[in-house]
């Protein structure tokens, strides 16, 4: 039987045990610029088997919230190779998440106030963060304008840029940010794509364009190096598709060739159920479709996930556990998870912007 504190090989990198460390906004970057209270919070928690960043913008128009880090300036990778530094000098291992956010923005967050990006013109129903005069506040996003098919292309131009960014950065790999209603789930699903062109209308015209990202990534780095994180039915950022299970049936098969390092799963709705009523889906046939079209790589899981229901899931059949809000709180959670110890309770108030309040003051166990 799989433990969570088995060691495991995903891709290039030797973990020592299974537990993942989820991406996590915290938008304590500001001008997009990671900061040495940044390289503190993520050193803090290197005993993770893996580390994923928080959401990391690839260009300023892949943009979506006040103070969140960005990959594409040469004062960003500097702050980065800060924060990958002090991670590998506790023995900790790091993958960069890639995001571009697409219709998920406001004019005030995008080159020139310009309309953000989508595969559709049509606004998504939910809310952003901004900040003025040092206050921050969710507010609605901003109509973007569709993508011309011509813009496309430069748009996985720049995933596989930031990939190249990441490495020289010290990160030890990437993840495609592919979930929670962000640019690339918008071309997956019906709700968010209304094209006619190559990319809009089928499954196969709908995948095209995560494909050939995914491609792109892993030519340019790797694919040992090489993760992405998908949420079949997960309702974030006023996402759906009409039908997600050969959706993402098709995508993991597509995927296979490729040799990728591992698949990040969101189980239901992204921070909420999981399970979500009128959207059932059969996770186990999406991991059989991946294992059956030939895909070596590790599964990971995510969702509300304690010790307990961490096990059942190795049980059938995942191979890593990814941990989001249990992490903010618990900088030790691997050892607190091995030793039985409580946890401590997340602040919410403290969860988006500030500084090392509700962020680096955790206390380690004993404390």
């Amino acid at each position: 039987m799989k433990s969570l504190f088995d060691p495991v090989q995903v891709g290039s990198l030797h973990l020592p045990n299974r537990i993942v460390m989820a991406p996590l906004t915290r938008n304590r970057a500001p001008g997009a610029i990671p900061t040495p209270l940044m390289a503190q919070y993520y050193a803090q928690r290197a005993s993770a088997g893996l580390m994923i960043s928080e959401a990391t913008a690839i260009t300023h128009q892949g943009q979506g919230y006040a103070d969140v880090p960005g990959l594409y300036g040469t004062e960003q990778l500097d702050g980065w190779k800060q924060v990958t530094q002090a991670v590998h000098d506790r023995g900790g291992r790091i993958f960069c998440q890639l995001w571009h956010v697409g219709r998920v923005s406001h004019v005030e967050l995008q080159p020139e106030h310009q309309k953000p990006v989508a595969p559709s013109a049509i606004t998504a129903k939910t809310k952003t963060y901004l900040i003025k005069d040092g206050i921050g506040s969710f507010v609605p996003t901003s109509e973007p304008r569709e993508l011309d098919a011509e813009e496309i292309p430069g748009i996985v131009r720049d995933f596989r840029h930031a990939a190249r960014n990441a490495l020289s950065a010290g990160f030890d790999g990437v993840e495609v940010h592919g979930a929670n209603g962000y640019l690339l789930d918008q071309f997956l699903k019906t709700g968010a794509n209304r094209r006619s062109d190559d990319y809009g209308g089928s499954i196969e015209n709908r995948a095209r364009f995560l494909l050939e990202v995914m491609r792109e990534v892993c030519e340019e780095v790797g694919r040992e190096r090489v993760g992405l994180r998908l949420s079949p039915v997960t309702t974030a950022n006023d996402i759906a598709d009409d039908d997600p299970q050969p959706l993402f049936d098709h995508v993991v098969r597509q995927l296979a060739p490729l040799g990728l390092a591992y698949l990040h799963l969101i189980e239901g709705a992204t921070g909420g159920p999981r399970e979500v009523e009128g959207r059932p889906f059969d996770y186990a046939a999406m991991l059989r479709a991946w294992r059956e079209a030939g895909a070596k790589g590790a599964w990971m899981v995510n969702n509300g996930y304690d010790q307990a229901l961490a096990g059942q899931a190795l049980a059938q059949g995942a191979d890593l556990v990814a941990f989001g809000r249990a992490y903010i709180a618990n900088p030790d959670l691997v050892e607190r998870l091995r030793t039985g110890a409580p946890l401590n309770p997340v602040e919410k108030a403290t969860l988006y912007g500030g500084g090392a309040e509700g962020y680096t003051d955790y206390p380690p166990m004993g404390k």
